[in-house]
């Protein structure tokens, strides 16, 4: 801690001191005013955030909250950034990805601002041939070229080297990644390939390109499964140890072995998540390199990509927002270079509009909000220290429970990783199913009358390994049955929402049970009466007090006018006639389920 010369201006000098203990005191007083008799570290404890992987979020941090140095930028154990001048010279490397021939898009992406190229190659994407095609106009000694082409690595790497060799780029001047990832691809399909292709090419790289590294440590496919934050951590490292064994056994020394990997990782809308997230792989990978005698080669390069899973089909354009978060997150965790998934990702092929916006994304955050001026901004802070020093020590545990297994490739052909990766999202599930953790334009704030985005089908992504969910797939579900009833009837399923007393006392209850079951494809009706609704079902509301008074009298009238259920919007009570309550907390997905089901909404 730094500590301030005497020069008489002392900050808050005419404030007495405050212990931790006077906070805690004021935030129990507070708590009893809404019901909570706790004291101490309870009060203290009652504000706190659970998180995955047992960690907690509390709402104050101190001094007192001790993580490990950091070290300095550029040294290890590299928590800072890799690089002493981190990313203050020309800010992050913006990185598109193509997985379509064409040569207009690869050319005009980084006409306006995109740093290197992310190519998918192979079977599912680019065809090896078309690469020159692809790469025509492209000046190969100033954009790096990343692959990633499967089980087609050899021929698509190949292919790469003759068109550097054949433009006469400087094998000095190559840059960039031939993409090799056994263990992410049998991730990805449960098949795996032979290693010895791609540590011929490590050794190729090694030896004549300085700048190109062959292998891609991937933890997307675990992210995309469902895993945490610390899964996410504990698998790279699985894979990256896993590497180090196969290309030392090759012939490689350990220092030229790291060399060749970068890791790429996943950037969520959590920002101080992302944050920690990118600065524990660091260190943990330093801790790797350290324990295989060569420390000084541990500064972990890292590709960042914002993540798929949380990226919505209904209402896209919130994408926008959480691409942006995310990307300032990865910039400030120090990723090397970050690709911002187009908004319109999850439908489809991307647009001119959508490619401009995500390669924007970066620009405006380099060039406008100048966040790579500063190296690692949110170091120093007690909440992103700690919880940094947290998910290493989590990452670091999962990482050695698959070593302790036998490896990355052991625990991906038992199946242990994907009944662990299945058991994070299993739970992570039912927060999103009680709206605990919401997704803006879907769960909450969703729009019935959207007009739909249509895209162009992009290529199909490898299948047969690992799952591929999304935060907004129970969702999803439910307004694809909403959208074929209104296909084949010319409506959606309506419920009416019948309010009680003035204004002030139901717009609260009918603003949010009108939101949870448009989530659910639902249509609310207000206007007229039940009868004039054409629904079959109510939800009565109203406060408390009132429903005290007139939900029983109400729910009987609206069964003698014909409705076949009844909701109530609050707290579960004891009302006659009432058939089911909806609040906050309660299994949003389930309610809606069973009432498309019983109005006859197919499946």
């Amino acid at each position: 801690m730094t500590v301030l010369p005497d020069d008489g201006l002392e900050l808050a000098a005419e404030f007495p001191d405050v212990s931790h203990e006077q906070w805690q005191r004021l935030v129990a007083g507070v708590l009893r005013k809404s019901g909570k008799d706790v004291e101490g570290a309870q009060a203290e404890e009652a504000l706190s955030t659970a998180l995955e992987d047992g960690l907690r979020t509390r709402p104050l941090f101190t001094a007192h909250d001790n993580a490990p140095e950091p070290g300095f930028p550029g040294f290890a154990p590299f928590v800072r950034g890799g690089r002493a001048e981190g990313n203050t010279v020309g800010g992050w490397g913006v990185r598109q990805r193509h997985a379509v021939a064409d040569a207009a898009a690869v050319l005009g992406d980084l006409e306006n601002g995109v740093t290197s190229l992310w190519l998918v190659v192979g079977e599912d994407g680019i065809p090896v041939p078309s690469l020159g095609r692809v790469l025509d106009g492209v000046y190969l000694d100033l954009a790096p070229v990343v692959l990633d082409a499967g089980r087609e690595v050899e021929p698509a790497a190949r292919e790469l080297l003759r068109l550097y060799e054949e433009r006469g780029v400087a094998a000095e001047a190559v840059r960039g990644n031939l993409g090799g990832d056994p263990l992410g691809y049998e991730a990805r399909t449960g098949q795996p390939y032979d290693f010895a292709p791609v540590a011929a090419l490590a050794r190729r790289c090694a030896d004549g390109y300085p700048g190109l590294r062959a292998l891609t440590v991937d933890a997307l496919p675990y992210h995309e499964a469902g895993g945490s934050a610390a899964q996410e951590l504990g698998t790279s490292l699985a894979t990256g140890v896993a590497y180090l064994r196969e290309l030392t056994e090759a012939g490689l020394g350990v220092e030229q072995a790291c060399a060749q990997l970068e890791f790429r990782y996943a950037a969520t809308a959590d920002q101080f998540l992302t944050i920690a997230k990118l600065r524990a792989a660091r260190r943990l990978w330093a801790r790797v390199a350290e324990a295989c005698g060569a420390p000084a080669a541990g500064a972990q390069l890292q590709h960042v990509v914002t993540s798929p899973v949380m990226m919505t089909r209904r209402d896209p354009w919130v994408n926008m927002l959480r691409t942006t978060i995310a990307t300032l997150a990865a910039g400030a965790g120090g990723a090397d270079s970050v690709t911002v998934l187009p908004f319109d990702d999850a439908l489809g092929l991307p647009d001119a509009f959508a490619r401009r916006i995500a390669r924007n994304t970066s620009t405006i955050l380099i060039e406008e909000s100048h966040l790579s001026r500063v190296i690692d901004p949110a170091g120093g802070s007690w909440y992103v220290e700690r919880l940094t020093d947290e998910l290493a020590r989590a990452g670091w545990e999962f990482f050695r429970t698959i070593e302790r297994d036998g490896g990355q490739a052991a625990v991906l052909r038992s199946g242990r990783l994907r009944t662990d990766l299945a058991t994070t999202w299993a739970e992570r599930s039912k927060k999103l199913a009680k709206r605990r953790e919401p997704i803006t334009g879907v769960s909450e704030f969703p729009h019935l009358s959207e007009k739909p985005v249509a895209r162009q089908p992009a290529p199909g992504a490898p299948s047969g390994g690992l799952p591929r969910v999304r935060r907004d797939e129970a969702y999803e579900e439910l307004r694809a049955r909403s959208d074929a009833h209104l296909a084949a009837t010319g409506s959606r399923p309506r419920i009416f929402l019948a309010t009680i007393g003035p204004a002030a006392a139901h717009t609260a209850r009918a603003t949010f049970a009108s939101n949870l079951f448009q989530a659910g494809g639902i249509e609310p009706v207000t206007a007229g009466t039940f009868a004039e609704s054409g629904a079959t079902e109510v939800c009565l509301c109203s406060s408390d007090a009132l429903y005290e008074e007139q939900a029983q009298s109400a729910a009987a009238e609206l069964r003698a006018a014909g409705a076949s259920h009844v909701f109530l919007a609050g707290r579960p009570g004891q009302y006659p006639g009432v058939d089911a309550y909806v609040f906050a907390g309660c299994d949003a997905v389930a309610v809606l389920s069973a009432t498309l089901d019983r109005m006859g909404v197919s499946r």
